[in-house]
């Protein structure tokens, strides 16, 4: 993706990396569980597409061991400056437009970056090629049109409906989709992918945990995007990150859906 795609590319970035962090924590024993499914094992060869922290992307080089490899490709390297064993290697770039030897890995994985992009099916396209015939790829992206709030004051909630429209129209003005996680398996199952599978998960979230936790770094982070919108006021940030941390509270902020498929074999 190019620097003004990605909304978070303003941030500060201490904050964006324990924002990182947050999702790393929250949302990688599910993510681990998904590749785990795909039979990943010594001697694979991966791809991990926008890796963050690197937390998935060590992950991974763990279980191929010194006889695989996985190959991390992000715009933004900054957060991947930990030295990683020989066999993970960490390449600066954009999925669109990457040198990626073709039909070269067995599994591929990407969380929340398909989102980002207008062009998503271009970086989808660029994924299926490098994949191998019957290998695996792993998409895992979020469906903000199932946040709601459930518990928590009058004006907890009306803010979160106002922050949930602004995050719809800031997405919306850049020609993305904040519903993207539910259009993931019609795409792959349109490039005739085999074994698909699909999860959505929505949990329920208390105030100052998980999500909700992740969500108030984000307020914090793109308060200045929201208000850009014309919907919410800076009233409605204030209120909504409250109800973000307050632990009386209970919401769902957005939805996981995370799809896997299997590359024909030609």
């Amino acid at each position: 993706m190019s620097q003004p795609d990605y909304v978070f590319t303003s941030a500060d970035d201490q904050l964006e990396l324990r924002r990182l962090q947050a999702i790393e924590r929250e949302c990688d024993p599910a993510s681990c569980r998904r590749l785990h499914a795909t039979g990943l094992t010594t001697g694979w060869r991966c791809l991990e597409v926008g890796p963050g922290a690197g937390s998935l992307m060590r992950w991974m080089g763990e279980r191929v061991g010194p006889s695989g490899q996985v190959v991390a490709l992000d715009l933004s390297t900054k957060f991947l400056t930990a030295h990683p064993p020989a066999h993970v290697e960490i390449q600066q770039g954009d999925i669109r437009t990457a040198s990626l030897p073709q039909g070269s890995f067995d599994l591929i994985h990407a969380r929340y970056v398909l989102i980002h992009l207008p062009d998503y099916e271009i970086a989808l396209s660029r994924m299926l090629a490098a994949l191998k015939p019957g290998g695996w790829i792993v998409l895992e992206e979020p469906d903000f049109s199932a946040s709601r709030g459930i518990a928590g004051t009058a004006v907890q909630l009306a803010a979160m409906q106002h922050i949930n429209q602004a995050i719809h129209r800031m997405y919306e003005s850049r020609g993305m989709d904040s519903a993207l996680g539910l259009r993931l398996l019609p795409l792959l199952q349109a490039r005739e992918l085999l074994d698909m599978s699909m999860e959505n998960d929505a949990p329920v979230f208390a105030g100052g945990s998980g999500l909700a936790a992740i969500m108030a770094m984000s307020a914090e982070q793109l308060q200045d995007k929201y208000l850009a919108t014309g919907i919410v006021s800076e009233m409605d940030v204030q209120n909504y990150r409250q109800m973000a941390e307050d632990s009386q509270s209970r919401a769902v902020y957005y939805a996981t859906v995370a799809v896997a498929g299997r590359k024909q074999v030609e």
